[in-house]
């Protein structure tokens, strides 16, 4: 792939896990029992029996330089900023990690990501309930990473420490188990606050100083420091953001500053689809996660080994460009039917009216006028949380002029209530609910004191909120329910033939094509001997091509002159055989047919384990018919996998002589 040489953007690897001949594949979509040793369980498919019995014929050591040549390919391919992820089991992870850091160096390591599943391997022992995702960067120093945050729900398993809560009115206690209800889930409308050391390790210069709260005066403990400046610590308690902690200092860090978590390399939640179609399914969830993380929406995804096409399949959904490969015709046949039926959200387009629509109603603020052209590489308009944090807290300034601006309505208030009860309340000390002894003057200044304190909390929380950070919700795109997108225009694209050079004890490269071979084994000659005893089977039973004679000739494409009666009369079939490892295409087809016409014959009869959509629906040139066989797939496998026998080796759905314009297409055994 000389032309995608550093413009791919993710490689999502998932490679057969062991190194047996038969345990990395399934046979067949209707059963995913898969037996290691069982003949029957075996592949059908010849390019697939050939490619594993070559890359497994030396056990480890050819399952290592398999994923070796692979990921040298990867490494060439990723950008600078580009990652790839290899999805492994526990039998292979610590060599595929070793691999890995050879290729790829050990300094460019992102993360191994514990995945775990929803059944393990061998109950006899220790139950294997995890696979792995080995996370290597092209240059770490550049690498592409979009956080994955998850919402976080409010039981008690979500909030943890957040072990207290902050009423509506303001009171703040410990939670209690009747806030709950039996599911865990939080029932009242307080907020969940947990206390957070106000200090940070180390000597912080003019971070140490010491800080008034209710009255008493605190110092940073021995080797440490305030975690703010003295405006910060000031702004802090004005919002009602310090708490006591024995005999220091701490933050109030409320559970809905951040209602995200970040998520870690321990995946527990997106493990195993709930209704896997095929043994070795990989869930979307869990390759939408690695690729939002890695990705932008136009960007170039690649996925080596495409099996059901789970890879293409998320990487479609969500705007990335994908390229998928497989040996087997029946993965890319399943992932294209796959893509084609599929039906997705459509996601809101930052480049577009709407989506600058729903980002000024998002931001409160005026559309914007720049004229949108579409482009997905802009991204989409995501769905956001807001992030308080400390430092946002300490910088606003905001808070000062609220703070201010109610202490002109506050200290009256209190003063009125110390005068009329004979008391030296501070802010801090004013009780919550009146005392039934108290005159009607000091009632009313205690309801109004409580009405404007509380008035002063909501302005300054709401003034924190507004100035906090926000972090997208990169797995949260907005969609326009009205509408419905289907998969774009894509390729599907054969090699042919497909053939490797390879190399010998002397690590010399050697071309399987220049090499000799004896008429016992050329692909041709066993092709023509079978059908001399098979002859070709069409559509209707009794309707069978048995050839009299069927004998070499000379030709370029046209390699044996067959025989065979059609009533009383003898009729002459030019004999084509398609390659080896491929489709047999239309340019060659119509070559044959030209060859035939000018040798005389009556028809055209074409071998072939597949053909290319073009050629399927070529059917004459000129007087000369084409009857395009497909070659039973049993006949390129070894003696220990075949199934022929005499009949539907070679078989056609089309007739010699049918007058139909657009006849069947061929159908294999």
């Amino acid at each position: 792939m000389p032309g995608l040489h550093g413009q791919v953007q993710c490689i999502y690897f998932d490679p057969p896990y062991g190194i047996k001949f038969n345990s990395n594949f399934q046979w067949s979509t209707t059963s995913r029992d898969v037996r290691d040793g069982k003949t029957d369980h075996i592949t059908r498919e010849p390019e697939q029996v050939k490619a594993f019995r070559d890359t497994w014929r030396e056990g480890i050591h050819s399952y290592l330089t398999y994923l070796r040549d692979r990921l040298a390919v990867a490494r060439d391919l990723l950008s600078s900023s580009g990652s790839i992820f290899v999805q492994i089991g526990d039998e292979n992870v610590h060599r595929v990690r070793a691999l890995l850091d050879e290729m790829f160096c050990p300094d460019n390591f992102v993360s191994q990501i514990t995945l775990k599943k929803t059944a393990g391997q061998d109950e006899r022992l220790l139950n294997n309930v995890a696979d792995h995702i080995l996370w290597f960067a092209k240059n770490k120093e550049e690498i592409k990473f979009r956080e994955s945050l998850v919402r976080r729900g409010t039981d008690l398993q979500e909030l943890g420490q957040y072990s207290r809560i902050q009423e509506d009115s303001g009171l703040r206690r410990a939670a209690r188990r009747e806030d709950f209800d039996f599911s865990g889930k939080l029932t009242i409308s307080g907020r969940p606050f947990r206390l957070v050391i106000g200090t940070s390790s180390g000597h912080g210069g003019n971070t140490s100083f010491p800080v008034s709260f209710q009255g008493a005066e605190y110092l940073p403990t021995a080797n440490r420091h305030w975690s703010s400046h003295a405006p910060g610590m000031s702004r802090l308690i004005a919002a009602d953001r310090i708490g006591q902690s024995g005999a220091t200092l701490a933050y109030v860090r409320f559970f809905d500053d951040f209602i995200a978590q970040a998520a870690n390399n321990i995946w527990d939640d997106i493990g195993t689809p709930n209704e896997k179609r095929y043994v070795v399914e990989t869930g979307p969830s869990v390759i939408q996660r690695c690729l939002l993380m890695a990705t932008d929406p136009g960007d170039l995804v690649l996925d080596p080994t495409c099996g059901s096409g789970t890879t293409a399949y998320v990487a479609e959904q969500w705007g990335r460009r994908w390229i998928t490969i497989d040996t087997s015709r029946v993965a890319l046949a399943l992932s294209r039917a796959r893509i084609m039926g599929a039906r997705y959200p459509f996601y809101l387009l930052a480049d577009s009216a709407e989506g600058q629509a729903k980002e000024a109603e998002i931001a409160h603020s005026r559309p914007a006028t720049a004229k949108t052209k579409g482009d997905i590489r802009q991204g989409f308009v995501y769905e956001r949380v807001p992030h308080v944090t400390l430092k946002s807290i300490a910088n606003n300034a905001e808070i000062d002029l609220i703070w201010g601006r109610y202490q002109l309505l506050l200290e009256p208030l209190r003063h009125q209530i110390n005068h009329t009860l004979k008391t030296f309340w501070e802010e801090w000390d004013i009780p919550r609910e009146a005392d039934t002894k108290w005159p009607s003057s000091a009632k009313q200044a205690h309801i109004e004191w409580w009405r404007n304190r509380i008035a002063r909390q909501k302005e300054i929380d709401a003034s924190i909120a507004s100035r906090a950070d926000f972090e997208s919700l990169y797995d949260k795109p907005y969609d326009d329910k009205k509408k419905v997108r289907v998969a774009g225009p894509f390729t599907v694209e054969s090699l042919s033939p497909h053939r490797a050079l390879t190399v010998d004890e002397k690590d010399k490269l050697v071309d399987p094509l220049a090499a000799v071979k004896d008429d016992a084994n050329d692909f041709a000659a066993m092709i023509l001997e079978n059908l001399r005893t098979a002859g070709v089977q069409q559509a209707h039973k009794q309707d069978k091509i048995s050839f009299t004679s069927l004998t070499p000739w000379p030709g370029y494409f046209i390699c044996a002159e067959g025989r065979y009666d059609e009533g009383t009369a003898v009729k002459r079939a030019a004999m084509m055989v398609g390659p080896e490892f491929g489709t047999g295409s239309r340019p060659d087809v119509v070559a044959a047919a030209r060859e035939a016409g000018d040798s005389g014959f009556d028809i055209l009869i074409t071998c072939a384990f597949n053909y290319e959509a073009h050629a399927s629906e070529f059917h004459k040139l000129g007087r000369i018919p084409i009857l395009k066989a497909r070659i039973n797939a049993d006949m390129h496998m070894a003696a220990d996998l075949k199934n022929t026998g005499k009949g539907n080796l070679f078989e056609s759905s089309e007739s010699p002589t049918s007058k139909s314009s657009r006849p069947k297409s061929a159908s294999s055994a």
